[in-house]
């Protein structure tokens, strides 16, 4: 199989270093899949899922709060605002986000509301539940 180098990194870490045969982004306008030799790429990408299939046969899966990806020279970088793999999730917290962000929106009318932030976090507390159920 040929590889792809593929590097993750958050603003608090190097969340995810490797060799991969493909990844999956969820792109702003659309997921894609990266392969060995694909053309150079500047994208965004959105909250989602982030699919790495390793050179070894594993296929990984992370939750992702969006961000900057880059493809050149069989080298994949993705600069994540959050990269988690499902067991670092904490279930409880996301379904606790989850519910804060309902409350917020139900009260949307309040000037003191921020309807996009809420929503936000709506959506990236609902990708981690999703991710954590895969």
């Amino acid at each position: 199989m040929k590889e792809i180098s593929v590097e993750v990194i958050t603003p608090s870490s190097a969340a995810y270093t490797g060799a991969a045969g493909s990844v999956t982004i969820p792109g702003t306008s659309g997921g894609f899949q990266v392969l060995y030799n694909h053309a150079p790429l500047m994208s965004t990408f959105d909250v989602g899922i982030v699919k790495v299939e390793e050179t070894s046969g594993d296929t990984k899966i992370f939750a992702t709060g969006g961000g900057t990806v880059e493809v050149r020279n069989n080298k994949v970088l993705l600069l994540a605002e959050s990269f988690e793999a499902p067991e670092k999730i904490d279930a409880e917290r996301a379904e606790e986000a989850k519910d804060r962000a309902l409350e917020r929106l139900a009260h949307r009318s309040k000037p003191d509301i921020d309807e996009v932030r809420a929503e936000f976090a709506l959506k990236r507390a609902i990708n981690r539940l999703k991710v954590i159920n895969l």
